[in-house]
């Protein structure tokens, strides 16, 4: 049977809308994707360029099934070449919740899947004026979804520049920037029809010896370990710029180390900070400081204070299974609502890496690596870094 030529045009047209509406239904990813929060870009301990955020990406229909995205391709402007390029695996360790181990994300209907993206630039690269996102999802129905789009501009602000907030000694800067699964920048506040991130670039400063280790070389059992056993107990706390105190608690007990502690009263300051000051450094910039010593804290709400002056003693208090002082910058006097922000400290010592188990003399000993000094950077996860001793 042969076809006339109008008859094959028309045959042609109808395949090509057929064609064209299949790539439509593609294109539009039954899904709300936004970036809540504009990242500011900062230098790290590694000497390049960061960029820290959230995806949040939310299933809208009950009749589409469960969504499992594949990849990410996060774009610069409006580069043809991405700057990044994740796929399902990767998604899989930068989502919450997590999905079950070797398991796929899967976004079921009505739900929200946050992925955490971290970005690495080159130290001497144009930052993008903004970011765009381009995900690609398997439906149930073996059919792919995309989503192209999903523009956030770059929050041009530079981090602040900062004084040491420990006078002296070497620290673990632990559960810090790059780690997705902190309880830090992985922990999501969610209060009064706000989700924000309070701690995205939080330290916790845990203090070690040359060696290394968190605790005494006598100590015998850690279980058992004391306070005093701690080297970093009882470090000074200072203040990192000139501000003024906004914030602070004290007279709140401390935990003994290394033992359960009950779920916190609340996502607020009082609920995890135990003994703290809040110090406002700049119109909307907030340096906080948890943890403290009972009975160390000496100024008060509303006091000047200058860069380098005595805030107070390295505790255990609130919200801490060890002593150590939790340290952050953020756009609010208060812990909930609030967004955490980069800063840099203007200048330290790095030492290299340490896992959490060799600060507990576990495993291979650690060995510093050769100490370099840095100037106006961040340290990242689990670096080790050392703090003048004066100012």
């Amino acid at each position: 049977m042969s076809m006339d030529g109008s008859f094959a045009r028309g045959l042609f047209a109808v395949l090509f809308c057929w064609t064209s509406l299949a790539v439509a239904q593609q294109a539009l990813a039954p899904v709300e994707a936004r970036v809540p929060f504009a990242p500011a870009a900062f230098v790290g301990s590694d000497e390049l360029k960061h960029l820290a955020y959230e995806l949040h990406v939310t299933s809208i229909y009950g009749d589409t099934g469960p969504l499992m995205p594949q990849s990410l391709e996060v774009y610069a402007d409006d580069g043809r070449a991405p700057l990044a390029s994740f796929g399902a695996v990767e998604l899989a360790a930068m989502s919450r919740p997590a999905p079950a181990e070797h398991a796929p994300v899967t976004i079921e209907a009505g739900k929200r899947v946050v992925i955490y993206v971290w970005l690495t630039l080159p130290a001497s690269s144009e930052l993008p004026r903004t970011l765009r996102h381009r995900m690609v999802f398997a439906t149930a129905k073996h059919g792919i979804a995309l989503l192209d789009g999903v523009s956030v501009a770059l929050n041009t602000d530079a981090p602040m520049l900062i004084g040491p907030p420990l006078r002296g000694g070497l620290w673990l800067a632990h559960e810090g920037p790059g780690d997705a699964h902190s309880h830090h920048w992985g922990s999501l506040v969610a209060v009064n029809g706000q989700v924000t991130i309070p701690q995205r670039y939080a330290l916790d400063l845990v203090g070690i010896d040359p060696q290394g280790h968190a605790m005494r070389a006598d100590v015998k059992d850690i279980g058992k370990s004391h306070h005093a056993d701690w080297i970093g107990y009882g470090a000074d706390v200072l203040a990192v710029a000139d501000g003024v105190v906004r914030d602070m608690r004290d007279g709140q007990v401390e935990h003994p180390p290394l033992t359960p502690q009950a779920e916190p009263e609340s996502l607020t300051a009082h609920g995890l900070f135990g003994n703290y000051v809040v110090l406002e450094i700049e119109p909307g910039v907030y340096a906080g400081y948890a943890h403290l010593q009972r009975g160390s804290v000496k100024v008060h709400v509303g006091e000047r204070v200058r860069r380098g002056q005595l805030l107070g003693r390295l505790g255990q208090s609130g919200n801490s299974a060890a002593p150590h002082l939790h340290f952050q910058l953020s756009n609010a006097a208060a812990f909930e609502g609030s967004e955490g922000l980069p800063f840099v400290f203007d200048h330290f010592d790095l030492l290299g890496p340490e896992t959490e188990a060799q600060v507990f003399g576990q495993g291979e000993p650690w060995t510093p690596a050769a100490t370099l000094r840095r100037q106006a950077q961040l340290p990242l996860n689990d670096m080790v870094i050392g703090f003048p001793a004066s100012h």
